[in-house]
């Protein structure tokens, strides 16, 4: 299977970074986290950018992490962040000081709503389906979702869908507030575009402080708890609900979990 990678177009003052594995789902495999490091440095590093959109060819945004590819990774008890890269999570190093939109479609799992979490504003087509699975492999969500899902949509809002793995469609996603706005399959990302061109028309010294001001108002709680993410997986890497979990994954069944 071919390796992924993301897209880089430039609109004006707007970069579009589109995910690009197309065969599986856009599934997150290390050629294309590495990618998308590179492509959020770029809009962070030139000045001539002034907004993000984050999407995804063709029918769906992502089918999560390609996970036989990332159990060491996540054994190591950190993300790897490649030289020159910057974290689309904002958890890793410096994070983007520019605003990003995210246009979602198809199938948007794990990864794919922490990504989500960490733009700025987020369009959704009617017709996708979104789910935090990663209990149902054995593991928890260590890209931000514990972080995030609760402060943005509500604690027991993002309970409902954390602890169960149960995916859920754009119509719950706009009720609790993890999408903005709803559009029409295809629409997703003019829509996001045009809200990318509104925002790169605006005084970019005042964006910019905007997006800084109001990210100094997140409690240092929540950076703290994000330090804790990747070494806390560690000893669950190590357990047997995880190779459950993997099995299950590559044989396309519910897992058996014992709890050790």
């Amino acid at each position: 299977m071919s390796a992924g990678t993301v897209s880089v177009e430039r609109r004006g003052h707007v970069l579009l970074m589109g995910l690009d594995r197309v065969a599986k789902r856009n599934a997150f495999d290390l050629p294309m986290w590495d990618a998308l490091c590179d492509a959020y440095a770029e809009l962070e590093r030139d000045a001539s950018l002034r907004v993000g959109v984050l999407h995804a060819k063709g029918d769906h945004f992502t089918g999560g992490l390609d996970l036989p590819q990332w159990g060491a990774k996540f054994s190591s008890g950190a993300w790897d962040i490649k030289a020159g890269g910057l974290d689309p999570l904002g958890l890793s190093g410096p994070r983007v000081g520019k605003p990003v939109l995210s246009a979602v479609q198809g199938t948007c799992l794990t990864i794919g709503i922490e990504l989500m979490l960490a733009t700025d504003i987020r369009i959704a087509a009617r017709t996708t389906r979104f789910g935090q699975i990663e209990v149902k492999r054995g593991i928890y969500p260590v890209g931000g979702a514990t972080l995030r899902f609760p402060r943005e949509v509500g604690w027991a809002n993002a309970m409902r869908w954390l602890l169960t793995g149960d995916e859920f469609d754009a119509a719950e996603a706009y009720r609790i507030g993890l999408v903005q706005e709803v559009v029409e399959p295809g629409e997703q990302l003019a829509r996001a575009i045009a809200l990318a061109e509104v925002i790169a028309a605006q005084a970019p010294l005042g964006v910019y402080a905007t997006l800084a001001s109001s990210r100094a108002a997140i409690p240092s709680a929540e950076v703290a708890a994000g330090t804790r993410l990747m070494p806390d997986l560690q000893p669950i890497m190590k357990s047997a609900d995880v190779q459950e979990g993997l099995r299950a994954f590559m044989e396309r069944r519910p897992g058996k979990f014992e709890g050790r």
